[in-house]
């Protein structure tokens, strides 16, 4: 059910809204949802009070919708009832969908109409490349940004006699088998669900300079077609993870088994995860007394040249319907948001990493990346900016429907690892029907050019 709402949602955002609430008398207030939940529900809070508390003209009402799923969701009955927020939240797989409904105030011209000055090359390439039109304009304001890190116990790690991360697969295999043989359990901590798939698929294909669909991953067109399966080196990496699972190297550790791999990590269980810079926060907190750990770029794979990898997260989407004095107020804590000295709270409480280069050079003079629990989180800029100057790989994924896509690639890496069906046969099922899934949301903006 809910993988279909992303294909539905750009003709519901595209007719279904209508004029916002009035003004309050004193304060002008504005709804602000989001998908975040937990603690990073509580550091978003904790944002908007910091913007209320600041001036005396507006105030923002931010509330969690519990996922990115359900804010989109509720989002859309929002807008069918005339009651959509001022500003929502959209994970980055549903960023097309919402950029062709029409049914948003690009930020840009918000900010422009609202006589803000924003330096929009001030965002870090690897962030604006995923989030911009073609011809680079900003429609949205990137906010909780990340992008997938090797996380590596290194108290392990000097036990077979290592002191760095592997930085190829081939190393890390040679270090899980080492792992093992000294007596860990879990060498590699992984899972394979529709919300995990983006660490091993599209972020391999990215640090690997591949594309997982032709049209430079869906930016030149909607008629780009999923060809992640004919890649050698992504269908041997496959084979490699199935090996280690087979012989236990890498072991499944999700909520079905009583513990995340996040969470496997943090207790000393297992020994190496790929997951979010955004989790180096949780993983600071929750890590066990006295654990040394660290964090590393993702291997790459055989000789490939390192390329940077794709941002993940989410960006703030301002919707049509609203008042000017409403716009005002989002523009005004969009402003708020964007200060260096925002950027140093917001990463410091929740890992994520600033979106700007100014954000992230008053990071660096206030030697926030000196010491831990810090340290290692500026690995995830270098990430995201690897790719050499007029690099040719795609920057991003604009696919219509991608969470829909990533559910099926999860269920061929379910076949290959549940049931031990055949790697190329799955990938290229996956694949297949990933291609119906974009044929149907190319015909439904049959003759529509992307932005």
């Amino acid at each position: 059910m809910q993988a279909k709402l992303l294909g539905a949602v750009g003709a519901l955002l595209a007719t279904a809204f209508l004029a916002g609430p009035a003004a309050a008398a004193d304060k002008t207030k504005i709804d602000f949802w989001f998908g975040n939940s937990g603690d990073i529900a509580k550091r978003v809070q904790e944002q908007c009070d910091r913007f209320n508390q600041s001036q005396a003209d507006y105030e923002v009402v931010c509330t969690s919708q519990g996922s990115y799923d359900a804010s989109l969701q509720n989002t859309i009955a929002a807008f069918r009832a005339g009651k959509q927020p001022t500003i929502a939240q959209v994970s980055d797989a549903g960023t097309l969908d919402i950029m062709l409904s029409g049914a948003y105030y690009p930020a840009n011209k918000l900010m422009a109409d609202m006589g803000y000055t924003v330096d929009w090359n001030d965002y870090f390439s690897g962030i604006s490349g995923y989030y911009a039109t073609s011809k680079g304009e900003m429609y949205s304001f990137p906010f909780n940004s990340s992008t997938a890190l090797l996380y590596w116990n290194k108290d392990a790690f000097a036990k077979i006699g290592k002191d760095h991360a592997p930085a190829t697969w081939k190393e890390a295999g040679e270090d899980l088998k080492a792992l093992k043989d000294a007596g860990y359990a879990c060498p590699l901590g992984f899972d394979i669900s529709n919300n995990e798939v983006w660490q091993y698929i599209e972020q391999f294909e990215a640090v690997n300079g591949e594309a997982i669909a032709t049209k430079k991953n869906g930016f030149e067109g909607l008629d780009g077609e999923l060809v992640f399966n004919k890649n050698p080196l992504l269908v041997s990496y496959v084979k490699d993870l199935k090996s280690w699972y087979d012989n236990k190297l890498a072991v499944i550790k999700n909520k079905a088994v009583g513990q995340t791999f996040v969470e496997a990590f943090a207790a000393g269980d297992c020994q190496v995860i790929l997951t979010s810079v955004g989790d180096h926060g949780n993983v600071s907190r929750t890590a066990k007394q006295g654990m040394n750990w660290g964090v590393s770029m993702l291997p790459t794979y055989g000789d490939a040249t390192r390329h940077s990898s794709y941002v993940g997260g989410a960006s703030l989407w301002v919707l049509k319907g609203h008042s000017d004095a409403e716009y005002k107020a989002a523009a005004a804590f969009f402003n708020f948001i964007a200060k260096p000295e925002e950027a140093l709270t917001w990463s410091t409480v929740t890992g994520y990493i600033p979106v700007r280069n100014s954000g992230f050079e008053y990071l660096k003079k206030q030697g926030f990346y000196d010491k831990a629990p810090y340290a290692g989180r500026e690995l995830a800029i270098q990430s995201l900016t690897a790719s050499p100057a007029g690099d040719a790989a795609p920057h991003g994924i604009r696919l219509g429907g991608l969470l829909q896509v990533r559910t099926e690639i999860a269920n061929g890496l379910q076949a290959i690892f549940v049931n031990n069906a055949d790697v190329q046969a799955s990938l290229d099922g996956a694949a297949e029907r990933g291609n119906t899934l974009l044929r149907r949301f190319q015909q439904t903006y049959k003759n529509v050019q992307l932005p």
